[in-house]
């Protein structure tokens, strides 16, 4: 692969570094998602958050994190969890029904993916109450993330401990995308990555193809596509279909 390692924006709102377009998308054989602010137009825990009044508490530690500026993401989503005790399962079913929205071009990016072959992957910090419907939604293969505990109806504050770890941070989200390459023969090479946050550059990291997706700074500065504008499908423009 040619390599062209200093940005360069090849259309507005669409920057690359590190490689020559055009790549084919077939020669990638899968596609991990983040799902807050990347697939999805909300944070969810921000969401659930403001059915008990505390949005912008708990909004400030996700920038924070999402940011960098808070390093311990597992510590980070503990407190933000625990801030969400008495929300109702209907609350959830609210933000659900009501904010949570595709972002411009998800449903097309996956389509385009599944059409040239690749398997899709959403791996998220967020919760399985989310990711369930959005994989149903787009027919995604594969998903990762974290379990609310209820209790009669309500949530407890607390996560459910799953039997493969705790919870999905960076250093999960990067290994899971490292097992599903393994269980599908492939190499993590082979693999594109997409995401907004500190904690999805772990993933980014070891993908053959890593993407910003209307990011915050540090990780617009490490990707080797950003898309600052527009939808997730003008990923489209620097790889190619056949």
């Amino acid at each position: 692969m040619n390599t062209n390692t200093r940005p360069h924006e090849i259309a507005p709102g669409l920057v690359i570094q590190h490689f020559t377009p055009p790549l084919k998308l077939s020669d990638f054989k899968l596609i991990a998602f983040d799902m807050d602010s990347t697939l999805i137009n909300i944070e969810s825990v921000d969401e659930i958050a403001d059915a008990v009044g505390r949005k912008a508490e708990v909004a400030a530690i996700t920038e924070a994190t999402m940011r960098g500026e808070i390093t311990d993401f597992k510590d980070s989503l503990r407190q933000r969890v625990a801030l969400l005790k008495g929300v109702s399962v209907a609350s959830m079913d609210a933000v659900y029904q009501q904010r949570l929205q595709l972002n411009p071009g998800a449903a097309e990016l996956v389509a385009a993916c599944k059409k040239a072959g690749l398997q899709v992957l959403l791996v998220s910090g967020g919760f399985t109450y989310f990711t369930d419907r959005v994989r149903d939604r787009l027919g995604i293969d594969f998903t990762r993330s974290n379990v609310l505990e209820i209790e009669n109806g309500l949530l407890t504050g607390r996560m459910v401990d799953q039997a493969w770890g705790d919870i999905c941070d960076g250093a999960e989200k990067r290994n899971m995308l490292i097992k599903t390459c393994d269980e599908l023969g492939i190499s993590p090479k082979q693999a594109i990555a997409m995401g907004d946050g500190s904690n999805d550059l772990l993933m980014m990291g070891v993908a053959g193809l890593s993407v910003a997706y209307q990011a915050k700074p540090k990780v617009r500065e490490q990707a080797m596509v950003a898309i600052n504008t527009g939808g997730l499908d003008r990923l489209l423009e620097a790889v190619h279909q056949d």
